[in-house]
């Protein structure tokens, strides 16, 4: 594709994304998409952070998540 486009995402954000598009694609109820192609997208994302996050497979993934979350939140 001519046309394409990087995106740079820290790890902790990679991993937060990472976490949400799965937790969202695999929902019984998954948010409302305008097009079938928006799905598609969000799940090729969720592809192509998997291929290149290793946190995932690590028994500590939640609190890796957790961990991220919390350094990537604004401060109140």
């Amino acid at each position: 594709m001519a046309d394409e486009i990087s995106i740079a995402l820290s790890r902790e954000q990679a991993l937060v994304l990472f976490e949400w598009l799965a937790r969202t694609g695999s929902a019984d109820q998954p948010a409302a998409f305008a097009d079938q192609a928006e799905q598609r997208v969000l799940w090729d994302l969720e592809s192509a952070l998997e291929s290149v996050l290793t946190e995932p497979l690590r028994e500590d993934y939640g609190e890796l998540v957790a961990a991220a979350r919390e350094r990537l939140r604004d401060a109140e």
